[in-house]
């Protein structure tokens, strides 16, 4: 079986998925732009005086990037996880089993819906914080290619999350010991260079470092490390992700049992 017959059908569960965050968007879109909005106000206004990253760009303004890709990651992660935790807990999952979808459509469905919900996240999260800090957007291409490969790596993190949990609390332990420390650990309100020597080496093990380096880069210009080596290392990290996601769909881990 090809590609193409084998991702047949996934447009309906697509939109099922798609559907399933719009209808709750003020909880599921708009909560994260206030969260972010606030974030920007306290440490904005706290700090924009006292620290300068780039030359010529305020820390206000340095913050906006690492905010929306924060909310992108999260978001994307959040929607593919939670997604296939509710629908295992609440037997709503007996009925994607019965369809005739193969892993595939599994995958691209579930993964395209987090890309749709993290990039809604992201844009609703610049459109407000710009207008407090305009970014600017000096190598735009850079951060288009970076918040779609956050949210592909994210949303097939999700699934492998949302996979291996049966329970809400393992769910939450992996969002607070692997997810939120590796957000923060990632350069969101810092520049890595700024931190000891051990901390900066964990950050450099770390993609989501290279993911919000490399988005940011598309905003300024200026980088902590290349571009490119950001691009390798992403592209990377989603690859494994993805092929991982889509071999526990195949072979039905916990969700055929």
């Amino acid at each position: 079986m090809n590609w193409s017959q084998s991702v047949s059908g996934t447009m309906p569960l697509l939109r099922k998925e798609v559907l399933r965050f719009w209808k709750v968007s003020f909880q599921t879109v708009g909560a994260p732009v206030l969260t972010a909005v606030l974030y920007l106000l306290i440490f904005g206004h706290v700090l924009e005086e006292h620290v300068e990253v780039f030359k010529g760009v305020g820390y206000t303004a340095f913050l906006v990037p690492g905010l929306v890709m924060m909310s992108l990651l999260q978001n994307a992660f959040a929607n593919s996880s939670s997604s296939l935790i509710q629908s295992k807990i609440t037997g709503n999952l007996v009925f994607v089993l019965l369809t005739p979808l193969s892993h595939r459509a599994w995958f691209l469905a579930y993964v395209g819906a987090s890309l749709v919900r993290g990039l809604a996240v992201g844009a609703g999260v610049l459109a407000a914080t710009a207008l407090l800090a305009p970014p600017g957007l000096a190598e735009p291409w850079w951060a288009l290619t970076f918040a779609v490969l956050g949210g592909v790596l994210l949303g097939a993190l999700g699934l492998i999350a949302g996979l291996w949990a049966e329970k809400f609390d393992q769910m939450a332990a992996f969002q607070n010991f692997i997810i939120m420390p590796m957000t923060f650990l990632s350069g969101v309100f810092y520049s890595v260079q700024s931190l000891p020597g051990i901390w900066q080496t964990a950050s450099h093990l770390n993609p989501f470092f290279y993911l919000i380096d490399g988005f940011r880069r598309g905003f300024f210009g200026v980088s902590d490390v290349n571009p490119w080596t950001s691009l390798a290392v992403v592209l990377s990290a989603t690859l494994v992700v993805s092929g991982i996601s889509l071999h526990l769909l195949r072979i039905g881990y916990k969700i055929r049992s």
